[in-house]
This record gives structure tokens, C-alpha cells and sequence, in this order.
């Protein structure tokens, strides 16, 4: 298809995993002699003390203007450009090029949904060819289902889009927990998550791609259910996506704050809001500051949500993180 313009148990529980997942396959021959240190990667992941915060664009932003969007565009009113303007993903990443994203995090919901290897391949040349960083993808998912037909197509849709990802020299993929179904107990959904989390997360080892559980409600809407699910799985390409945005617990930074280390991406939002708060302007400033303790190192990727036009605020706020970044 042609493109167009338009803390798991034990740091050896996961040593023993790693190693025993990779040793022998042919698919990354260059992970079978993985050092101890590396196969036993416990979180929170080990770092230089240096944080490296590289800035990437979710495609997510501009969610409205992508072909087939179902949603309202959002206050087109407040756009400085016609309303029926659309973009693609060659165009998105065209985009972030032109404006100075390092990275562009192509979300899954926007690729034509008849794309074939060929045009994923495509994609991968034309973002190396204009100087940008395919940081990952993101996919909607549920893992709380019980077994029977429904968890296994969740399953398997995650694996195609590890094998998409890869495709695309993507090394890192969204995934929700999911929600808890109403005839199930907590610690039901919870454990059909972790099996499903152990199922996906030997495949996308064996890709090189990482899976980063978002903090994104249902079983994981504080920091203490999402780390509770992270320590019991047995995979060091396993993590957090961390999402500024998403905790609406009485203090959303205290949740950022543990959380942090266990990173392999991050999805900064414009606004947060507490429990039983407005919402408000995020403390940027804040939290890159939890980030640089965390030593984070990877990319702080926008996803815009807000209300104005992403047409005019993207490149604004872009701004305001190159200039927090750029503060010692």
C-alpha cells in the first residue's frame, strides 16, 4: 500500500525469565548474550545519573484531524486554520520535523486500516529521512477479560502491534490494564491482567519492545495499584507509561513521584486535576523536576488534550518545554 501526502519478586526472577525467553531465538540473535545486570533489569530500572528528557509528539494531539476521526474537532472556533484541515501520518511526522520534535509517537487508532507491511516500512523510511524518531505507538486494549474469545483477540491485537512496532524500529508500545468487568473481583481482573501482561510481554521481548502499562484508571488509577501489578510481572521490557495527566488522586504529584523510576516512556499532559479539584494548568516545571530525580531518561513525549486547537497550542507549549529543559 502506497503512502500519500493527504519490582517483581526477585531481581533472579526476572534474570531467569529474560534468559529463558531469549537465549536461542532467532529473531534478535543480538539479545542472547545479555549480561546478568541487564537480563535481571528490576524496577526501577537502573540509569546513569544523568536524565536525558528528549521531546516527542503524540499523534493523539491532533486526533481530530486524522481521516475517519469520529470525534468533534475541538473548538474549531479557536483555530488559525480552516476546519477541515486533516493530516496523515507521513504528514504528522512531516509535522514534527518542520516544528522540531526529536520523537513522534504514532498512535495505532489513526493508521489506515488496510495499512500492509509495506506501507509500515514506508512510514519507518520517511521519518529517517526527515530526521525523526518513530518513539512508539499506542493501542487501546483490555486485559481484565476472563478466558474465552474476547481476552484472546485483546491478546492477540497487542502482538500484532508489537510486530508492527518492530517493523517500524519502534521500541516502546501504550498498553492499558483495563477496566474491571462487573462479574469479576478486583484480584480477578487483576490476575487475568498479569497473565495477559506475562503472554504479550515474551512476545515483545523477543521483538525488543518495550510494554508501558499507563496509569490510565480501571485497576491502575493510583500508583499503588500500578506498581502492585508491575513488581508481580516477570519481564524486564515491562514498565511504566507514565501519563502527567491521568492520577486524580488527592495528590496526583506524590503518585508521579513513585512511579518515575519505573518509566520507559512519558506522555506529558497540558492539564491535571486532583480529587475533587478543577482542573488546572500542570506544574510543568514540577514535573520535570520529579522526572530529573527519577534520573529519567528517554522521551517526554506531548499528548494534547486540551480544549484550544492543537494547531495553535502544540507549538506554543513546545516552546514552554524547551525552555523548562533548557533550565539546569
Amino acid at each position: 500500500m502506497a503512502i500519500t501526502r493527504s519490582p517483581i519478586k526477585s531481581p533472579l526472577s526476572r534474570r531467569s525469565f529474560c534468559l529463558s525467553t531469549l537465549i536461542g531465538t532467532a529473531t534478535i540473535p543480538a539479545l542472547t548474550h545479555l549480561t546478568a545486570e541487564r537480563a535481571a533489569a528490576v524496577a526501577p530500572f537502573k540509569r546513569s545519573n544523568t536524565p536525558r528528557l528528549r521531546l516527542g509528539l503524540a499523534a493523539y494531539s491532533f486526533r481530530d484531524f486524522f481521516p475517519g476521526a469520529k470525534k468533534k474537532k475541538a473548538d474549531p472556533t479557536a483555530a488559525a486554520v480552516p476546519v477541515d484541515k486533516t493530516i496523515d501520518m507521513v504528514s504528522f511526522i512531516d509535522y514534527c520535523a518542520e516544528h522540531g520534535w526529536e520523537g513522534a509517537e504514532l498512535t495505532s487508532y489513526y493508521f489506515p486500516p488496510d495499512a500492509t507491511d509495506a506501507y509500515f516500512l514506508d512510514i519507518r523510511r520517511h521519518a529517517h529521512l526527515r530526521g525523526v524518531t518513530l518513539s512508539g505507538t499506542a493501542v487501546g486494549n483490555n486485559f481484565t477479560f476472563p478466558a474465552g474469545p474476547r481476552r484472546d483477540q485483546e491478546i492477540a491485537s497487542v502482538k500484532k502491534w508489537i510486530d508492527r512496532a518492530s517493523l517500524m524500529g519502534m521500541p516502546h508500545i501504550r498498553v492499558f490494564g483495563g477496566e474491571k468487568p462487573k462479574d469479576l473481583t478486583l484480584e480477578e481482573a487483576r490476575a487475568n491482567c498479569l497473565s495477559a501482561l506475562e503472554e504479550v510481554g515474551a512476545h515483545a521481548a523477543q521483538k525488543g519492545v518495550f510494554l508501558g502499562i499507563e496509569n490510565h484508571g480501571g485497576i491502575v488509577a493510583d500508583a499503588e495499584a500500578i506498581l502492585k501489578i508491575l513488581q508481580e510481572v516477570k519481564n524486564p521490557w515491562i514498565g511504566i507509561n507514565l501519563d502527567t495527566g491521568n492520577f486524580h488522586t488527592e495528590d496526583p504529584f506524590i503518585d508521579l513521584d513513585r512511579c518515575a523510576p519505573y518509566a520507559v516512556n512519558v506522555q506529558y499532559k497540558a492539564e491535571m486535576r486532583a480529587k475533587g479539584e478543577p482542573v488546572k494548568p500542570a506544574d510543568m516545571a514540577r514535573v520535570i523536576r520529579i522526572l530529573r530525580k527519577a534520573r529519567y531518561q528517554g522521551f517526554f513525549t506531548l499528548e494534547y488534550e486540551s480544549a484550544p486547537s492543537p494547531w495553535e497550542a502544540v507549538p506554543r507549549i513546545l516552546a514552554q518545554m524547551r525552555t523548562e529543559l533548557a533550565k539546569a
